[in-house]
C-alpha cells in the first residue's frame, strides 16, 4: 500500500485520536488535496510549521496502528474472507449436483458478504 493511501486509513481509524488543528491538516493535505502553502496560508503559519504538523501527525496514526493493530486485523479479516469466499466458489462448483449442499454454501457466503459491509 502506498504512503497516502496508508496515511488516509490510519487517518480513517485513529484521526479522532489527533488534535483539532493536526486533524484539520491531514483533511486538507490528503482529503482535499491543498499544498502545504495552501493550508499554511489558510492558517496563517510558515510552511515549515505545516510540514511538521503533518509529519507529527502521521507519525502519530502510525504508533497508534502500532499500539492497537486496527488495520492490520482488518486487512487480515479481508484477505481471510476472500480466501473463503473463493473456497466456497470452489466447493460450489465441484458440488454442483447436490443442490442442498450448493444452498447451504450459497448461505454461507451470504454471510460472508454481510461481513464485509460492516
Amino acid at each position: 500500500m502506498d504512503s497516502i493511501t496508508e496515511a488516509s486509513l490510519l487517518y480513517d481509524f485513529y484521526g479522532q485520536l489527533l488534535t483539532k488543528r493536526k486533524q484539520e491538516v491531514m483533511e486538507l493535505y490528503h482529503e482535499e488535496n491543498l499544498s502545504l502553502a495552501e493550508i499554511a496560508e489558510e492558517f496563517g503559519i510558515s510552511r515549515a510549521a505545516v510540514h511538521d504538523s503533518l509529519k507529527s501527525a502521521e507519525k502519530s496514526l502510525k504508533e497508534y496502528e502500532e499500539k492497537l493493530g486496527l488495520v492490520s486485523k482488518l486487512m487480515q479479516s479481508n484477505e481471510a474472507i476472500a480466501k473463503i469466499d473463493s473456497m466456497l466458489l470452489e466447493l460450489a462448483r465441484k458440488y454442483n449436483g447436490n443442490q442442498e449442499l450448493v444452498d447451504g454454501l450459497e448461505e454461507i457466503k451470504s454471510v460472508i458478504n454481510g461481513l464485509e459491509r460492516l
